[in-house]
C-alpha cells in the first residue's frame, strides 16, 4: 500500500512507521525534507495539492499538540484545538479531490468525558465538556472525505503504555522513590492500551476496511488506584500515598481532568475485528513499557 502519513514525528507517528515497514509510506513534514520519502506542508498557510496524494491507498493524519503539554490557558486550549481541526481539514479536502479511498484520522478518549462507572463504546455520544467538544470539532473536520466517499475511521486514543510514553515518564520518577499513589478517590477509570497494541491495531485498521469510530484501548480499563498498583509493582515499588486531587490541579491545572476522572472504554470494533491484545492487563503493558 502506498500510505501518506501526518504527524508521523510524534510518538505514535514513530511507532506506527516502524509497523507499517514494507508499505510505501509517504511523509508530509513541517521542516524542510531530509529524505526522498518526505514533502514538505504547511497547513495553517495552504491547502495541500492533491496531486501529493495521487496513487495513495490510505492517508493518516496524527497531528495534534499534546493535552498535557501545559497548563490548559485560553491560548493553549486554542491551540489544542487548531492543532486538530485545521491540519484535518486541509488533509480531508485533499484526499476528497485526489479520490484516495481511506483516511485514517486520530481521536481521543476524550470524546467519552466522565461516565463513572458505566460501559461505554463507539455508539456513545460525545461530551458536553471540553475534551469531548475537542474530540467531536477533530471528528467533523474529517467529513470532506467521508462525503465525498472515502473510507474514514478515527482512531479514539486512551493512555499508550509503551516505552518512553509521556505518562510514564512523569510518573515515574516519583514511584521509583516510593512516593506513587492514587489520583484523588482513585475510583476513577483509565482507558489504556500498550504501545505494541496501539501500533498493530492502528495497523490492522489502515489495512482492512473498517469505518467510522474505533476505540483504541486495552480489553481491561483500570481503576486510578489499580494502575497506581500496577506502576508501583512495575518499578517493585509501594505506591501507597494518595495525591489529594486539589494536588493535581494545583500543577496542572484543568489539564488535570486527564488524571481525575475517566470512563470504562470497551474496544468493541477491535473485537469485532478479531483483534487479539497482546497485553491484556495493565501490568503486562507497564512491564514491556519499563522493561
Amino acid at each position: 500500500m502506498r500510505i501518506v502519513i501526518a504527524g508521523s514525528s510524534g510518538y505514535l507517528g514513530t511507532a506506527l512507521m516502524q509497523a507499517l515497514e514494507g508499505h510505501d509510506i509517504v511523509r508530509l513534514v513541517r521542516r524542510r525534507p531530509d529524505e526522498e520519502n518526505e514533502i514538505r506542508w504547511d497547513p495553517y498557510r495552504e491547502s495541500l495539492d492533491p496531486q501529493i496524494l495521487d496513487g495513495a491507498d490510505a492517508v493518516v493524519n496524527l497531528c495534534g499538540a499534546s493535552i498535557g503539554g501545559q497548563r490548559w490557558n485560553a491560548a493553549y486550549k486554542q491551540r489544542l484545538r487548531t492543532s486538530r481541526v485545521i491540519p484535518t481539514t486541509v488533509l480531508a479536502k485533499a484526499v476528497a479531490q485526489a479520490g484516495v479511498p481511506a483516511l485514517i484520522n486520530g481521536s481521543a478518549m476524550g470524546w467519552y468525558g466522565d461516565r463513572a462507572d458505566l460501559e461505554v463504546d463507539e455508539t456513545y455520544p460525545a461530551a458536553a465538556d471540553f475534551l469531548g467538544q475537542l474530540c467531536l470539532a477533530w471528528e467533523q473536520a474529517a467529513a470532506p472525505a467521508a462525503e465525498a466517499g472515502a473510507r474514514v475511521a478515527y482512531l479514539r486514543t486512551g493512555h499508550v503504555l509503551g516505552p518512553g510514553s509521556v505518562l510514564i515518564a512523569r510518573l515515574k520518577p516519583a514511584w521509583r522513590f516510593g512516593l506513587g499513589g492514587r489520583f484523588g478517590s482513585g475510583r476513577q477509570y483509565m482507558s489504556w492500551m500498550s504501545l505494541r497494541d496501539w501500533t498493530a491495531a492502528a495497523k490492522l485498521v489502515i489495512e482492512g476496511d473498517t469505518a467510522g469510530p474505533v476505540n483504541m484501548v486495552g480489553p481491561n480499563a483500570v481503576r486510578n488506584k489499580d494502575f497506581a498498583k500496577a506502576l508501583g509493582a512495575a518499578v517493585h515499588r509501594p505506591a501507597i500515598w494518595p495525591i489529594p486531587g486539589w494536588a493535581v490541579k494545583i500543577v496542572a491545572g484543568e489539564a488535570a481532568v486527564e488524571m481525575l476522572r475517566g470512563a470504562n472504554i470497551k474496544p468493541r470494533k477491535l473485537e469485532a475485528m478479531g483483534y487479539e491484545f497482546q497485553d491484556e492487563t495493565v501490568f503486562e503493558a507497564l512491564r514491556t513499557a519499563l522493561r
